[in-house]
């Protein structure tokens, strides 16, 4: 699975990050970047579902 977040919608409410923190990670202003180029690693599929179900704007999206 991969992660891309769009970062045109993002407004930067920091769900991404504080839900799936092995994935996300905050600028200086608080918006959410995706770790490792999206890859979600092994193990870590949980987090991915739960950031794509909480991000207010649906900014996150995943592809196979």
């Amino acid at each position: 699975m991969k992660l891309s977040l769009n970062e045109a919608v993002c407004t930067g409410h920091g769900l991404c990050y504080a839900h799936a923190p092995d994935l996300f990670v905050d600028d200086d202003q608080g918006y959410g970047h995706v770790i490792d180029g999206g890859t979600v690693p092994d193990g870590n599929e949980q987090q991915a579902h739960e950031a794509l179900r909480i991000c207010p704007e649906g900014a996150i999206s995943a592809a196979d």
